[in-house]
């Protein structure tokens, strides 16, 4: 008999974690698992990309609620002559406009504030699985009934406080919790000492065929620059450090070096990279391509991958970038001698702009570095999809 398994995420947006899901997907075994997928967030590029075997559940009442504008939101709780959920959204909106918030702050607000209008999930699973920290993990928690509740971990982050409090008794309600590298295990522990036999490891599974095959078809730059293309994916957000990006762009440009920098990806800050862009005349050469569903294309055609994160769990695009032989600098963020061997499949810098902008420069102008780099990246074992056993031993 087939085991029901129920997936949440936040959404399908191009973004590591979401990258990371969609390939598992693709790889389970469809004779024996039956898979339900809930989002927070319909219409999200790799949307297209999951399996067909695999059941999108309808949004939640609240997440179409929260669409609605304003107006529309007051008119159908008249209509209704329900305002639970337009006082829930209020006391949420109101909530996070005192100061700027934490993410996890941000995601413990929202669900004090609207998860006494979210239904529960109405079907019994074997296995429930939240497929990223915050709001998800808070779902399958409190709405979800299923024999066994695995958490993943696809960051690194710490806890204290208020935070700590309330996120103990969501993990205390999960039989595992998944985190994808050592480091991020490592700094779980960090705040929650006590959770050490409750943690697994399981990498983000990178599958190379599906990422070549991919790679090789779509859009691609479309401007005719002939010269050296620097590629950053990532969520327009200040954990992915875009801030050092810019300075390390201006300063090579300062320095006369003929490149063109191009980042993948959408978030909060857009408007202020776009005035920081604007302001220090970059528009030549930072440029801001929006999301792709496809981005491999894009990562094959550069000749440099840089990633200039403050944190991450694992650090996906990077592991793409060397699936497809791309040169790497990046910042040294927690997890990032998961995959990175400095010096030899990339440079490994400071996190700041004045290390990344060397970093840059000693990679193009070394050319013996260059290409025992592009060499050491052609031999390295390319993807990791015996990961996928680990999922099957957790899940049975």
């Amino acid at each position: 008999m087939k085991k029901n398994l129920l997936f949440v995420i936040d959404s399908l947006n191009c973004a590591g974690a979401e990258k990371s899901l969609v390939t598992l997907l693709s790889l389970l075994d469809y004779s024996k698992y039956t898979v339900d997928l809930m989002l927070f967030g319909h219409g999200g590029e790799l949307e297209e990309l999951v399996p067909k075997e695999v059941n999108i559940l309808k949004p939640l009442k609240y997440t179409e609620f929260a669409a609605l504008s304003m107006k529309q939101a007051i008119t159908y709780s008249v209509s209704h002559i329900n305002f639970k959920m337009f006082s829930s959204r209020m006391k949420y909106s109101l909530g996070i406009r005192k100061k700027k918030f934490s993410n996890p702050q941000k995601a413990r607000i929202f669900w004090q504030s609207v998860s006494n209008v979210i239904e529960n999930n109405p079907k019994a699973y074997d296995i429930a699985i939240s497929y990223a920290q915050g709001i998800p993990t808070f779902y399958v928690a409190d709405k979800v009934e299923a024999r066994k509740k695995y958490a993943w971990v696809n960051t690194s982050f710490r806890l204290e406080g208020q935070e700590k409090l309330f996120q103990k008794k969501i993990y205390d309600q999960y039989d595992k919790i998944v985190a994808v590298s050592e480091s991020a295990r490592e700094i779980l522990l960090e705040t929650f000492p006590y959770y050490s036999n409750k943690i697994n490891v399981i990498f983000d599974i990178n599958n190379p065929d599906s990422i070549y095959k991919m790679a090789s078809i779509g859009d691609s730059y479309e401007d005719q620059y002939k010269g050296m293309r620097i590629l950053t994916i990532g969520r327009l957000a200040k954990g992915k450090g875009y801030d050092i990006a810019l300075e390390a762009c201006k300063k090579l440009k300062e320095r006369g070096l003929k490149f063109k920098w191009y980042a993948l990806g959408k978030g909060p800050l857009k408007k202020e990279i776009e005035e920081y862009i604007k302001v220090n005349d970059l528009s030549e050469h930072f440029i801001l391509l929006g999301v792709k569903s496809n981005p491999y294309p894009y990562i094959k055609n550069a000749d440099l991958y840089v990633q200039t994160s403050r944190f991450e769990g694992f650090g996906l695009a990077i592991a793409e970038a060397r699936m497809l032989n791309i040169p790497v600098v990046t910042t040294r963020f927690d997890a990032v001698y998961n995959q990175m061997v400095d010096g030899k499949n990339g440079l490994v810098v400071d996190m700041s702009s004045d290390a990344v902008c060397d970093g840059i420069l000693k990679m193009i102008s070394d050319h013996e570095l260059r290409d025992s780099v592009i060499e050491y990246l052609h031999s390295e074992k390319k993807g990791n999809v015996e990961e996928i056993d680990k999922v099957y031993q957790l899940i049975g």
